[in-house]
């Protein structure tokens, strides 16, 4: 009996195939309320709201930005691409801004889900999940580029 050639490890090869793409075809959005009049960011613009340079809109309407939780991937890639932050490098730069008065961290979220439902029910929010979850009670303002 040949094993390469059994049905079962065709049937687990090709499900493996498809989860690798279906892992790789998912993006990581910005998003804001779609109570918000349309807006985009460039990623400057979002770097600077996430690490507490600003806390404002480019408008000028008030933004509070929520995190993933320090254990997400997802957290490790948007600060990766968006900051160019390594997690140690995301750390320390928080270690001193607590230190030195000039920021808080961004309040975490446990999943991109729970960040969607409250980004879509308070419009000064802003956070950053995988396209995925994504539904019309959001709007995206970014696209990170995996």
């Amino acid at each position: 009996m040949n094993l390469y050639n059994t049905p079962l490890l065709t049937s687990l090869l090709a499900l493996t195939l498809g989860l690798t793409c279906t892992t790789a075809s998912a993006e990581l959005v910005v998003i804001v309320s779609a109570k918000r009049a349309p807006l985009t960011l460039n990623s400057g613009q979002v770097s600077d709201i996430f690490l507490a340079q600003t806390e404002r809109f480019p408008n000028g309407d008030s933004v509070t930005p929520l995190d993933l939780s320090i254990d997400s991937p997802l957290r490790d890639q948007f600060y990766n691409k968006v900051s160019a932050k390594s997690p140690a490098l995301l750390r320390a730069y928080w270690t001193k801004m607590v230190f030195t008065g000039r920021g808080l961290p961004p309040r975490e979220m446990a999943t991109s889900v729970a960040m969607r439902r409250l980004v879509a029910a308070n419009p000064s929010l802003i956070g950053y999940i995988d396209s995925a979850a994504l539904d019309d009670s959001v709007q995206i303002v970014l696209v990170v580029s995996k």
